[in-house]
């Protein structure tokens, strides 16, 4: 599978990675994790994202692949120590307490990258928050630090400096970054990790989905009437993937899925290369004549 160097970082990374999210929030078995894992590193893939507040996602991580740790890129998240559900502690001293608390579920001794979770751009304005990653750096439990998030705290996040990595919301139906946050974040060499690249395949039973986590989606795409998802399925998440990898200074995309084979199937749809141009260029184009400016990037 194809690599690329995550900005100035010394790490590179597999174009997709794996998200951690679904297998917390879904409460997966972890026979079904082991195997979801492991087949995951066995297709080539060496990013393993997730986060404290995917329920048992770390532990899970931590249970059925710390024996193949150097097998890959380990990252996490922080500030929602006790669940996205139940507010956030941006306290310097939640923030360190809960990277030791990932770091003893993940059964690792240090992770190669902890990312702030969706913080406000007043927060990140303060200063707290940054000085807590620094010192996590500083401590080792962390190699490099990052933020995840959109919108206008994104780029105060990337403007500021502090940051090696970005992961953001890049996809056929989330393309605010492209132009607000992108552009500054290549100036900086950051390393940049879209999230929700597929936009959860919100399409694809051609129907409003029963999650109302894809309905914003859903919703969008309908707008933007893109031709290539009345086709085949497998052709048109295809398409939206290689959308996002193709994006300038994109490095990885993080894809969650339940289903073991997924990655052989996630690695046989990228066999075809970067999108043409004609067809990015006319998903940019919708993008730009349909979107009204309430479109911000998703969490």
């Amino acid at each position: 599978m194809e690599k690329r160097r995550l900005g100035k970082t010394d790490m590179d990374v597999s174009v997709l990675g794996f998200g951690g999210s679904e297998i917390g929030y879904e409460h997966a078995s972890s026979e079904t994790v082991a195997e979801l894992l492991n087949s995951a590193l066995d297709a080539g893939l060496n990013v393993i994202d997730t986060a404290e507040c995917y329920y048992d996602s770390e532990e899970l991580v931590g249970q059925t692949v710390s024996d193949r740790r150097k097998e890959f890129y380990l990252f996490t998240k922080c500030g929602h120590p006790f669940g996205m559900e139940s507010g956030a502690n941006w306290s310097k001293d939640s923030i360190l307490k809960s990277i030791e608390r990932s770091l003893d579920r993940l059964k690792t001794d240090r992770l190669d990258l902890v990312q702030l979770h969706s913080c406000s751009e007043s927060t990140l304005g303060k200063g707290e928050v940054i000085d807590a990653l620094q010192t996590a750096r500083e401590r080792g439990y962390t190699r490099y630090i990052g933020y995840s998030g959109d919108s206008r705290a994104a780029h105060f996040a990337v403007e500021c400096g502090a940051f090696d990595t970005l992961q953001t919301s890049i996809s056929i139906a989330d393309q605010e970054a492209i132009d607000l946050t992108l552009p500054l974040a290549r100036e900086k060499q950051m390393g940049v990790i879209a999230k929700r690249p597929i936009a959860n395949a919100a399409w694809k039973t051609g129907h409003r989905p029963i999650d109302s986590y894809h309905h914003e989606y859903w919703e969008r795409l309908r707008k933007l009437n893109y031709d290539f998802l009345d086709g085949d399925l497998e052709k048109s998440i295809s398409i939206a993937l290689r959308f996002s990898l193709s994006v300038p200074g994109v490095h990885t995309a993080i894809v969650g899925t339940k289903k073991p084979e997924r990655w052989e199937q996630n690695a046989k749809l990228l066999e075809e290369g970067p999108l043409d141009e004609p067809t990015f260029r006319n998903i940019r184009e919708r993008w730009e004549e349909y979107s009204p400016r309430i479109w911000i990037g998703q969490i």
